[in-house]
């Protein structure tokens, strides 16, 4: 089992990126991505599960990321709209096997797999 996250560069504050997270080997019942700042903990940014589309987000990305599935195959994408500077971060897609309950589906704990993070810097 694979995840690979990629889409992430250099970008002007207000700009819009798009990451996406491929997933092989398996499917999932639910995706999340998390970021990560330098000196700062692992946050929550977005969740998604796979049955039934339910999405979720942080209060700082509301209305400006949007999780969503790739139809086409395993995975999911994060568009970035409005990029702020406090958005730049290292950002990791995760992914548990199961569909993730509400309760839990902010917390990094209740993932299963993780990729390798990809960098995001959001020049003011």
């Amino acid at each position: 089992v694979q995840l690979q996250a990629s889409g992430g560069g250099l970008v002007q504050a207000g700009g819009s990126l798009r990451l996406s997270c491929a997933a092989s080997g398996r499917t999932f019942g639910g995706y999340a991505w998390f970021r990560q700042a330098p000196g700062k903990e692992r946050e929550f940014v977005a969740a998604i599960r796979w049955s039934g589309g339910s999405v979720y987000y942080a209060d700082s990305v509301k209305g400006r990321f949007t999780i969503s599935k790739d139809n086409a195959g395993r995975g999911v994408f994060l568009q970035m709209n409005s990029l702020k500077p406090d958005d730049t971060a290292e950002y990791y897609c995760a992914a548990k096997t199961t569909r993730p309950i509400l309760t839990a589906i902010t917390d990094m704990n209740g993932y299963d797999y993780w990729g390798p993070g990809t960098q995001v810097t959001v020049s003011s």
